[in-house]
């Protein structure tokens, strides 16, 4: 007795129709300023729970209910800007919601250390995925048809 042969799944939308179809990559520089971005998001949360921390204690500058709607709204403007890169006005308004991570540190003071870790990450996301995304477009004009790895 032998046993009946594996069928193939029926293609799907999720599968590329053809075999010889290619998805173009998202640019670096897009990819790595939305990553930052969507990490500064998790940063600010632990930031938050601090601030409400020294708030609870006493000796924090702002009220309880304050620290939460602050960080509440920073957080949320970094979760959509993390969605903006590549659009215009995108690299800048990430720029902008920098300055506002690293002026949490007047709240917390620690956030002056670790937000300018995050500046600097930012930068450098900028400079290198605009670099990889030239060195892509380069090869990609020396190799028409063929795809870049």
């Amino acid at each position: 007795m032998t046993s009946p042969e594996p069928t193939l799944p029926e293609p799907t939308s999720a599968q590329p129709a053809a075999p010889g179809s290619i998805r173009r990559k998202r640019p670096a520089r897009q990819q790595f300023a939305s990553t930052i971005l969507l990490l500064e998001a998790f940063l600010v949360l632990f930031a938050t729970l601090v601030a409400y921390g020294l708030a609870n204690a006493g000796s924090g500058p702002l009220p309880p209910s304050a620290v939460w709607v602050a960080g509440g709204v920073l957080m949320l403007v970094l979760v959509v800007l993390s969605r903006l890169p590549g659009r215009p006005g995108g690299y800048v308004a990430g720029s902008v919601v920098q300055v506002v991570v690293l002026a949490m540190g007047f709240v917390v003071p620690m956030m002056f250390v670790v937000g300018g870790v995050f500046v600097v990450l930012w930068v450098v996301s900028l400079r290198l995925g605009g670099r990889i995304d030239r060195e892509r477009a380069e090869w990609d004009a020396a190799h028409p048809g063929q795809v870049s790895g």
